[in-house]
């Protein structure tokens, strides 16, 4: 029996393999569906559209120390990004270190996203900047209306209030009605030049590579989620499709390391993948458990400091257990 499987996810370099059927799931028919992050986590949690679906890993451990998660993940990170370069604040407001924004106010889409969680996380243990210290402003980045997509019940110290309906903190920004704002996607009036608006760190890869050797974290933001339902009916699932996002890393990466004919439309990306082997080590994007042992642990324990998560979760309850020890030959 083959098993017929929808699929959403994004169309990295490290997941095409799966659309273009390089990296087939053992026994299963996949439609697939590509889709931006945020349609497919609002999708997934709100409405579990999907069998197999990219997840965001701080939604996915908020509704899992509840009991709450309908998906069930496996260790194949789709998504890892730095985000020093996330932080974006007004230039006329005195904001010059990560210190300034004690007490200013920071626009954010989603107070539980994963990119603000390790944001969070960075200010207060690099530069002791408390969640407490900031007064925070949700909303939609570009579009008025966006909510929490995962119920969320924080500590009384911190302050958090909604913008008004009918505005954008990208607008407000670039208004001066707020200081800053945090996002995974760079705000339109940034994008524009507006006027008194930039970044907290300007060459923030300078100060992320310093981030990365003084910390050894590579923060994880999306992991792959299967359909509890689904394997719990069929447990060899979990590993066919982990297996299928494994290879398709692989090729990935094979394809990034060809100087003869460039993977990617950049002058340099053969220069960046040996620069990042360099600096990160060779397998500088790991999937697995145990091979991300550091950043997991570090961001269940600041989902649970933050106030979002019940409990921290541990390591052997995130993921599927067959995921956990493939097999060896």
């Amino acid at each position: 029996m083959t098993l017929e499987l929808s699929l959403a996810v994004c169309d990295y370099d490290r997941t095409r393999a799966i659309f273009d059927g390089r990296a087939p799931i053992e026994g299963c028919d996949i439609t697939a569906v590509a889709l931006e992050p945020e349609e497919a986590f609002h999708r997934a949690f709100k409405f579990q559209e999907f069998d197999v679906t990219e997840i965001s890993m701080s939604s996915y451990l908020m509704t899992l120390a509840r009991g709450e998660a309908h998906y069930i993940a496996i260790p194949a990170f789709v998504s890892r990004l730095f985000r020093h370069s996330s932080i974006y604040i007004r230039t006329d407001r005195g904001i010059k270190t990560p210190a300034d924004l004690k007490g200013k106010s920071i626009g954010l889409p989603e107070y539980q996203m994963t990119a603000n969680v390790w944001v969070r996380g960075m200010l207060e243990e690099e530069y002791s900047v408390k969640p407490r210290d900031i007064k925070w402003r949700r909303g939609g980045l570009e579009e008025p209306g966006r909510e929490e997509r995962a119920r969320i019940k924080l500590p009384a110290e911190i302050d958090l209030q909604a913008v008004p309906a009918d505005r954008s903190i990208s607008d407000m920004l670039e208004k001066g009605e707020i200081d800053g704002l945090i996002s995974a996607r760079a705000p339109r009036c940034f994008l524009r030049g507006a006027p008194n608006v930039g970044r907290l760190f300007a060459d923030y890869p300078a100060v992320e590579e310093a981030y990365f050797k003084k910390t050894k974290l590579f923060p994880i933001m999306h992991a792959i989620g299967i359909r509890r339902s689904l394997v719990e009916k069929y447990p060899w699932v979990a590993v066919s499709v982990y297996k299928a996002f494994v290879r398709a890393k692989a090729l990935c990466m094979h394809e990034l390391g060809q100087i003869g004919h460039l993977a990617t439309t950049l002058p340099w990306p053969v220069h960046e993948y040996d620069r990042a082997r360099k600096i990160m080590g060779e397998d500088f994007w790991p999937y697995g458990a145990h091979e991300n042992k550091h950043p997991l642990e570090t961001l269940a324990r600041y989902s649970h400091q933050q106030g979002l998560s019940v409990r921290q979760v541990p390591l052997d309850e995130m993921f599927a257990k067959p995921t956990y020890e493939l097999t060896k030959i």
